[in-house]
C-alpha cells in the first residue's frame, strides 16, 4: 500500500513543483507514518487526526526529535491527508509538542574575562 500512496504524492508534489529534497523528506516521513501503524490499505488511513497525534507524541517522547523535526513530520503527513487523500484535518495545535532544550548561557566570570585581555 505505501508504494502506491508514496507514488500519488510524488505525482502530486511535482505537479506542484515542490524542490525534489522536500519530496524525498515528505514521502520518507509518510513511510514511517504507514510503518509505524502497520497500515496494509487506504482504510487504514482512517481516523487521521487521531493518528496523526499519537504518531507526533510518540516522536516527542519516545524519539526525542527537535521541535523543527516533529513540525516536518506534521506538516508531511497533513500534506498526505490534505493534497493526496484530499481528507480535511482540523486543527493541532492542542497536541504535544517537542520541547526545545534549555540552554543555559556561557557566562564568564571577572577574573576570567580579564584573563581574556
Amino acid at each position: 500500500m505505501s508504494s502506491k500512496i508514496l507514488e500519488d504524492m510524488r505525482d502530486v508534489m511535482r505537479r506542484r513543483h515542490y524542490s525534489i529534497r522536500t519530496e524525498r523528506s515528505y514521502c520518507a516521513w509518510v513511510k514511517r507514518f504507514v510503518l509505524h501503524f502497520n497500515m496494509k490499505s487506504r482504510d487504514d488511513l482512517s481516523e487521521g487526526e487521531k493518528k496523526i497525534e499519537t504518531y507526533l507524541t510518540f516522536l516527542a517522547r519516545d524519539r526525542n526529535v527537535a521541535p523543527s523535526t516533529q513540525n516536518q513530520a506534521l506538516n508531511a503527513i497533513v500534506f498526505l491527508y490534505k493534497h493526496v487523500l484530499r481528507i480535511e484535518l482540523g486543527d493541532f495545535s492542542h497536541m504535544e509538542r517537542a520541547k526545545r532544550p534549555e540552554r543555559l548561557p556561557t557566562v564568564m566570570t571577572k577574573t576570567e574575562r580579564l584573563a581574556v585581555f
